[in-house]
């Protein structure tokens, strides 16, 4: 691909939810916005290498793709309902309140998370929209085959188009019924964001930072809801991290990160954040992660850190969620206390062959062992199993290192 067109495409990547958002808002069918999306990225693709990335792409794109969408409408005459609602977009009468949520992307992000789909789905399907994430990306995040989750998606427009979903503002009573969902959406976003699983940007600042906006925006909306300030502190207390976390191409583990490179005020509003959950004694998945890495930030070097304390609070997150990633993480913390022997015999029993950070985490347990043959094969699976640059270059000097 050529540098201008990479460029364009990753322009396009960093605006889509946007654009998006405001094609749905506008006409109300995802096929479409997603249709004319697409033909604006092609329309850019020949023009802006020429012209220029203009001054507001997104602002640009939603355009272009809003006119595109509308010849299309007016083509097809099976359609009459849908281009009558197109020309409605030259009515000067007044606008329509939008309800509680003001934001598009985040008013999207709360219709997309009906009850009428499956949270899989629903979770599946916002990635997709907003993050702007592709399907192997989002398959990636899941821990399941690509073909299944671009099922997942594909059945998920189905049921909104059979079910006539309406893509309209939800009321104020539906908010909290759809908010795990939601936090889950974010989370996982901002979570591509922080360690990409593509092969391009080992780390997409633009989605740390949309992540973050938008959690920003909820907590304005509810903020009596404590896993949203949860999840905002667990956010800002990572992001914080994020200028250290890679040096020389290469992904730089917590331990090893230098920490006058953290940026501090970030740290600061995240640990205000984690004591005003602890205030309201409500906890949660997302107060009590914000709580470990406040522990971690806490500390003014990696062998100050009170792994006690870690420990202490994945057994509490354990008891809500009991899933083999956070008995992983757990493992890791034990082996500062226990050793890695026997943070290597709870890794063993877990059912996460297919993930990376499982293969990472048995090679440096078995490093630390000795047992430096198992460690190689375990370093290879890892290396193979992540796309991430940053990653993959660590992996491989801890690898090299075993010789």
């Amino acid at each position: 691909m050529q540098p201008e067109a990479a460029a364009v495409e990753r322009v396009f990547r960093e605006e889509y939810g946007r654009v998006i958002a405001a094609l749905v808002r506008r006409f109300g069918d995802i096929d479409v916005a997603e249709e004319a999306a697409g033909e604006a990225l092609v329309v850019a693709l020949e023009t802006w290498p020429a012209s220029g990335v203009p001054p507001n792409p997104a602002g640009w794109l939603t355009t272009t793709a809003a006119n595109r969408a509308i010849d299309r409408l007016r083509r097809e005459t099976k359609r009459d309902a849908k281009h009558r609602a197109a020309s409605m977009l030259y009515d000067d009468s007044p606008h329509v309140p939008t309800g509680p949520v003001e934001d598009d992307r985040l008013r999207l992000l709360f219709t997309c998370c009906h009850p009428a789909l499956a949270e899989e789905a629903r979770i599946a399907l916002t990635l997709r929209l907003l993050g702007g994430l592709t399907v192997a990306e989002i398959a990636a995040a899941f821990l399941v085959p690509e073909p299944t989750m671009g099922q997942r998606i594909t059945r998920a427009k189905q049921k909104i188009a059979a079910a006539k979903v309406p893509y309209r503002v939800p009321e104020t009573a539906d908010l909290p019924q759809r908010l795990g969902a939601v936090l889950t959406v974010l989370f996982l976003v901002f979570n591509e964001g922080y360690l990409a699983t593509g092969d391009g940007d080992p780390i997409r600042a633009e989605l740390t930072g949309e992540a973050i906006r938008l959690t920003r925006v909820l907590r304005q909306l509810m903020p009596d809801q404590p896993e949203v300030a949860g999840l905002l502190a667990l956010m800002l207390l990572t992001e914080a991290r994020r200028t250290a976390r890679v040096r020389d191409g290469q992904l730089v583990p917590l331990a090893d990160q230098d920490r006058a490179r953290w940026d501090r005020s970030l740290v600061d509003e995240g640990h205000a954040l984690v004591r005003e959950c602890l205030a309201v004694n409500r906890p949660g998945r997302y107060q009590i992660l914000a709580a470990i890495n406040a522990v971690h930030t806490d500390a003014p070097t990696a062998a100050d850190t009170d792994w006690s304390q870690v420990v202490a609070l994945y057994d509490q997150l354990t008891e809500l969620d009991p899933s083999p990633i956070v008995t992983l993480n757990r493992a890791v913390a034990l082996a500062e206390i226990d050793g890695p022997q026997v943070a290597l015999a709870q890794v063993d029993r877990l059912p996460l062959a297919g993930y990376h950070a499982w293969h990472a985490t048995r090679a440096d347990l078995l490093r630390r062992l000795g047992r430096s043959a198992e460690a190689r094969e375990q370093y290879d699976a890892a290396i193979s199993a992540t796309q991430n640059s940053a990653e993959r270059a660590y992996l491989s000097r801890k690898r090299a290192e075993l010789t």
